[in-house]
């Protein structure tokens, strides 16, 4: 084990070598701060879409120039397959803002979509974006799937997408950012990195989404932080429920999450990279962890993990968490921004950020 750890070690310090290019410069001449991603602004997507007439507010134009005026320091976006002519001005865009660009984008799910990933990937390249995220199994493992059986053929075909997608990540040299999305616990998506072992393969680490998963935040940035390309950066408020505990998304600095720590792990491994704020304003996610069916797909998961979250969601509990459906649809994308603007703020302030 000690030795698969010094290998993985040294692995990872070349990898970021061969990658500075897209993980340093980017930093380099470009402004201080957090991005932020589309999913931060989902409420008012909604209003744009229900406009007369109605507007996308993720195109990834409008949406750069949208977090240039938040104080976003650049975007995660979908792109999808530009015209050579969108994506220069895209990147011309990012360069004069002082901005840096990461692709949001799917991964080939059969032999039939890899020409349309690896269109999408020249896109993005061209468009001058340092990495492009993605996740591998849609949706939260606990309640998409009622089998373990379910479970490991649908993890099998996302092992399969990735290996397709490898190739195209290694040619183009655009890191490929996989998402922890509740789905994997940190030693399956380990050992799914290490067995694709491709320095352009990496995570899109999420600093919150394996807590619904009873993996220890913390534990989780520092087993992902050597094999980062991206950082869904956000804070969480607990509060136990009949069935198990709330996971509330709230601004940075007001939930449980040792932030400053976190980044301090990160920049130890990834120094120039930079990160993304992920707060989706939304009501609580309930996490039934108490009952039956939430434990079909982990058959071996240690009760030691179970404990140790609860002992966490009751030292830490909040008082009470935000209900964004009580307020009138009118009014929540004004709430949005308000809870984007705290965040990157702190984040300046506080986290040197």
């Amino acid at each position: 084990m000690h030795r698969r750890r010094a290998l993985q070690a040294i692995a990872q310090s070349v990898a970021a070598a061969s990658v500075g290019e897209r993980l340093l410069p980017a930093a380099t001449g470009l402004r201080g701060g957090l991005g932020i991603v589309t999913h931060c602004r989902s409420l008012l997507q909604r209003q744009y879409r229900q406009a007369d007439p109605p507007r996308n507010l993720y195109e990834p134009l409008t949406f750069l120039r949208h977090g240039d005026e938040l104080g976003a320091a650049g975007v995660q976006v979908p792109m999808g397959i530009l015209e050579p002519s969108a994506a220069r001005e895209l990147r011309r865009e990012c360069e004069r803002r002082g901005m840096f660009l990461e692709a949001d984008l799917s991964l080939p799910k059969s032999d039939a979509e890899l020409e349309r990933f690896r269109a999408a990937m020249e896109s993005a390249v061209a468009a001058g974006a340092r990495a492009a995220r993605c996740v591998i199994l849609p949706g939260r493992r606990y309640e998409q799937f009622r089998s373990w059986e379910a479970f490991v053929e649908a993890d099998r075909l996302a092992r399969r997408a990735v290996e397709r997608a490898a190739p195209v990540a290694d040619r183009l040299k655009l890191p490929l950012a996989i998402e922890n999305h509740k789905d994997h616990r940190n030693g399956e998506r380990l050992r799914l990195l290490e067995s694709v072992s491709s320095e352009y393969v990496g995570a899109c680490l999420d600093t919150g989404n394996s807590v619904a998963l009873l993996e220890d935040p913390l534990e989780t940035v520092r087993a992902f932080a050597p094999w980062t390309h991206a950082v869904h950066f956000k804070d969480q408020a607990v509060q136990p429920y009949a069935d198990g505990f709330l996971l509330g998304d709230i601004p940075l600095g007001q939930g449980c999450f040792d932030l400053a720590e976190m980044v301090r792990l990160v920049r130890g491994v990834r120094p120039g990279l930079p990160m993304c704020l992920e707060l989706i304003t939304r009501d609580p996610l309930q996490v039934p962890c108490l009952t039956e069916g939430y434990w079909s797909t982990f058959p071996d998961l240690p009760a030691r993990d179970l404990a140790r979250t609860l002992r966490m969601v009751r030292d830490h509990a909040a008082a009470e968490l935000p209900l964004v459906s009580s307020h009138p649809p009118e009014a929540q994308p004004a709430l949005e921004e308000q809870n984007i603007r705290q965040s990157l703020q702190y984040a300046r302030e506080t986290l040197g950020l």
